[in-house]
């Protein structure tokens, strides 16, 4: 190293010392720092009308799609896959549309996050058959080769238990998720619909809840088993907002 470069390192070195030798100083440099840091986050917050970005065609999941996001809760799902498309091209280009945070308004807890052992899901709904994710969580292996995710076959010989069903819709409505009275009278009754395509039952379901997919999801059980459910989350995910109507600067002043 030539000698200017070693003064100027060195008087470099000597600058840094006079910062950390002088407590007032330190803390003068600590407030801009924390100050420029604020600023960045909180200034683009004057541009949007509101900080809950409100869309078009959100609506709360209907009983057996709750039932099966909380199996998906329980079985630790979240924790190989993320529901979160980031803003970048590579993951818009295999994804889609980048998350929305009204698309987890009605989620608790939400699945965000950036662990993935396996692809996001965030709007894995009706990319494939229900026949595909029967084979995928009787056995990943089936139709992922190199899948290394569990086997999930018990969840389709396990009926559905609805003991609690009712009271979890009520506590998500006390958290804020908008379930009418009418949509509480009907819980078991939209539960039992969903699996019963051309009933009366069913077309009021979809009267209540927009969009949901109604069909037995997995034939092989007469019964309403977890695997019916798991699926119906499934196949909404992502589903319920038209990116064609959708406008990214409806929300800005």
């Amino acid at each position: 190293m030539s000698s200017s470069a070693q003064t100027h390192h060195g008087g470099l070195i000597a600058r840094h010392h006079i910062l950390e030798k002088s407590p007032i100083l330190l803390v003068l440099g600590i407030l801009i720092v924390v100050a420029i840091g604020g600023l960045v986050e909180i200034v683009p917050l004057f541009y949007l009308k509101s900080t809950i970005e409100t869309v078009q065609g959100m609506r709360p999941y209907t009983p057996l799609e709750l039932a099966g996001r909380n199996i998906y809760v329980r079985e630790g799902c979240y924790l190989c896959h993320s529901q979160m498309i980031r803003s970048l091209r590579d993951e818009v280009e295999r994804y889609g549309h980048y998350s929305l945070a009204a698309e987890s308004e009605y989620d608790h807890p939400f699945q965000w996050g950036s662990k993935r052992n396996g692809p996001d899901i965030a709007r894995v709904g009706g990319k494939y058959t229900d026949a595909w994710h029967v084979a995928h969580l009787m056995n990943p292996r089936s139709v992922v080769p190199q899948s290394i995710m569990p086997n999930y076959a018990f969840l389709f010989d396990t009926p559905l238990d609805t003991r609690e069903l009712v009271a979890n819709v009520q506590v998500n409505r006390e958290l804020g998720t908008p379930y009418t009275d009418d949509m509480m009278a009907n819980v078991m009754k939209d539960l039992k619909a969903q699996v019963s395509p051309d009933t009366p039952e069913a077309a009021a379901l979809l009267k209540r809840y927009p969009k949901a997919v109604v069909r037995k999801f997995y034939p092989g059980s007469p019964e309403v088993t977890e695997g019916d459910a798991v699926i119906a989350y499934l196949q909404m995910l992502g589903t319920l907002v038209d990116f064609n109507l959708y406008d990214n600067k409806a929300n800005l002043r």
